[in-house]
């Protein structure tokens, strides 16, 4: 009776195996093939698709050629635009707002200019020019301009690689400038030539560990005017950091400076945390920096501190920015190291600003163009380095105030620049007893914000990988250098991506009871094999780089389904059916390996059968005569249709 019953299923299976041709007629839909187009015209749709995805000339259809002229220039000065509509209203809220910002950074840039190794008056410089640029040319009403700690952490370390800016303060800064004005060519080419996706390339989670050493890596190296310590490491690793406190722990700290230090730091943790807590005070947090400035100047003045061994800021050069153009290196050897470090200080700056721009534009639910934000940020970069800027970018802890502080547009940008240059013009002189100290309380408390612990924990919860990224570019920047955690991030990243690539996931499909529905069997455990039939879903697009792995990957999934079958004494598979709806593209080496995967399957005596194969799929499947090598009979709309015809017992049965 079992040998009968076993050759009864036999006969049957046949006689199945026979059908498929005059099945498939009988379903009521055929895969499609995408009409022949012209080859100019498909690449044409590709790099337009690719490069100019938004539309960006849409406005510009059925217009006329004076109409044209003023999109354009709307185009490249958004302020055109919607200054159209400006009014009383949006300039309260921009005056307050910029007012706001413009208290926050006067202190924030005397000390990030000392990041970058280079004299105040630069870091103040940088608050002028650059904003006043972005106010015209930017598309982002929240994004405040200036100096940031991390841009000029990274610019200070790799133009110290180069230069002494103690012994050569000349040429350092000519260095500063000539990489200054790179970064913004490299800005400016990379929103023209409309390549801003490759700043996608630097995923979140190496992001956020760069940045969380970085603000690491800065608090480390504040402990210099923090303590008062004279002779400190030039280095940036924790090890030579501590080492270097330490050391000098029992001759070089100067317990005054300590004082002013820590009390003023505890005063703007405490007005940060008021802030926090009570979003209506949010200008608490903003104002503190100035008014821990001004209090400590005057303390200092009037107690003579400075004689006692307190570091004070000494002179700032009074006036507005001086032309630099001339102290660009445009010939020499000096050159290709401004274009190496403008190159990642430029990319890192943009990385930053693009990610404050979508971040408060999400939040205000507009739209910024990143392409124009790129060119914008690339020209007053490029402005800034012909006018004694150093490289400048939005900083998310001013932008967050500015904000908060209900800005309307750009204006509140240029409300800081007359702040700045009132300022400049004015007022430099009373910050000559300004303690380093208080200056380094001022950093301190900014780049905490810098450590994202929520956004850590959330990339360990989501994925391991990046959570592994995160850690690598963490400790590369805090146990070796900011450079070398930039390529750690950088690397890593791209290791990722090249995985996800070369090792697509792929899975077994099985019935979903009482439904058409085929799903991965290890998401639904319930869902149920097909007999005779193995279900695989390559979840990627095939190319060279993993052609060889998925044919391999599928070979082996019905290997284990044939030997798992051979051991329970279950019929062999007669069918393998490659479900590819995920499947978005596929070059010359995917069907090469599909056509080896045929040809492996015939002498296994099972038969390959494609399922939802999309457009551009289904025409290089054509174009290529892997159809009719597979059978056009065997390449199905849906699972369903292919089990249907392949296995229609089971299609009744389930």
């Amino acid at each position: 009776m079992e040998g009968r019953g076993e050759e009864r299923f036999e006969t049957k299976e046949m006689d199945i195996r026979s059908m498929p041709s005059s099945r498939h007629a009988s379903l009521p839909y055929r895969v499609g093939v995408p009409p022949k187009q012209n080859f100019w015209t498909e690449f044409s749709s590709t790099v337009k698709e690719t490069f100019f995805s938004d539309d960006p000339l849409h406005s510009f259809k059925d217009q006329s050629r004076s109409r044209k002229f003023v999109l354009g220039v709307q185009a490249v000065f958004p302020i055109l635009e919607w200054g159209k509509r400006y009014n009383l209203k949006k300039f309260k809220g921009d005056l307050i707002a910029g007012l706001t910002i413009a208290s926050l950074c006067i202190p924030q840039d005397i000390g990030y200019s000392k990041l970058a190794n280079l004299s105040p008056q630069y870091g103040l410089y940088s608050s002028f020019v650059p904003p006043l640029v972005y106010a015209l040319m930017g598309s982002s009403r929240d994004i405040a301009i200036g100096p940031v700690a991390v841009v000029s952490l990274l610019l200070g370390t790799l133009l110290q690689n180069e230069i002494d800016p103690i012994n050569h303060p000349l040429e350092y800064r000519r260095l500063a400038f000539t990489a200054t004005f790179f970064a913004g060519i490299t800005q400016a080419t990379l929103g023209i030539l409309r390549l801003g996706f490759l700043i996608d390339f630097l995923s979140h989670a190496a992001v956020v560990g760069f940045m969380g050493g970085a603000a690491i890596t800065i608090a480390l190296q504040q402990l210099k005017g923090f303590l008062g310590i004279k002779n400190f490491t030039k280095k940036t690793d924790i090890i030579s950091v501590m080492h270097s406190i330490f050391s000098s722990a029992y001759h070089g700290w100067n317990w005054p400076t300590i004082v002013i230090a820590a009390a003023f730091l505890v005063f703007l943790l405490v007005a940060k945390y008021i802030g926090k807590k009570k979003k209506k005070l949010f200008w608490v947090p903003a104002i503190a920096p100035l008014v821990s400035v001004v209090l400590s100047t005057f303390f200092v003045y009037i107690t003579h501190a400075e004689k006692k061994g307190v570091q004070i800021v000494k002179h700032i050069e009074k006036g507005i920015n001086p032309a630099s153009v001339r102290e660009i290196y445009f010939t020499g050897d000096y050159l290709l190291k401004g274009v190496r470090i403008g190159l990642v200080a430029g990319i890192i700056a943009l990385t930053e600003a693009v990610a404050i721009g979508r971040t408060f534009a999400g939040m205000k639910d507009y739209q910024i163009d990143g392409n124009k934000e790129m060119v914008a940020l690339g020209a007053m970069n490029i402005a800034g380095s012909m006018t004694s800027c150093y490289v400048a970018t939005g900083s998310f802890s001013r932008s967050a105030v500015n904000y908060m502080a209900g800005c309307q547009t750009a204006i509140s940008n240029i409300v800081m620049s007359v702040v700045m240059f009132l300022t400049l013009q004015f007022f430099t002189p009373l910050f000559e007893y300004t303690p380093n100290a208080i200056l380094s309380s001022i950093i301190i408390s900014a780049v905490i914000g810098l450590i994202d612990y929520d956004a850590a924990v959330l990339i360990w919860k989501i994925d391991k990988s990046d959570f592994i990224a995160c850690m690598g570019a963490f400790f590369g920047v805090v146990f070796a250098s900011v450079e070398i955690g930039l390529l750690i991030a950088v690397s890593i990243s791209f290791a990722k991506l090249l995985l996800q690539v070369t090792r697509p996931r792929t899975a077994i499909l099985g019935k979903i009871p009482r439904t058409n529905v085929y799903r991965n069997i290890q998401q639904y455990p319930e869902a149920s094999k097909v007999p005779g039939v193995v279900i695989v879903r390559v979840d990627s697009a095939i190319y060279f780089s993993n052609s060889n792995y998925i044919k391999e990957r599928i070979l082996r999934w019905l290997t284990t389904e044939e030997e798992q079958l051979t051991t329970a004494g279950l019929p062999k598979i007669q069918f393998l059916i490659i479900e590819m709806s995920p499947v978005t593209d596929i070059d010359t080496s995917g069907i090469h390996a599909l056509e080896e995967l045929l040809r492996s399957l015939q002498k296994r005596d099972v038969e390959l059968v494609l399922a939802n194969p999309g457009p551009v799929v289904m025409d290089k499947v054509h174009a290529s005569k892997l159809a009719s090598l597979i059978g056009e009979e065997k390449i199905f709309l849906t699972v369903a249709d292919a089990i249907q015809t392949c296995s229609p017992k089971f299609a009744e049965e389930v």
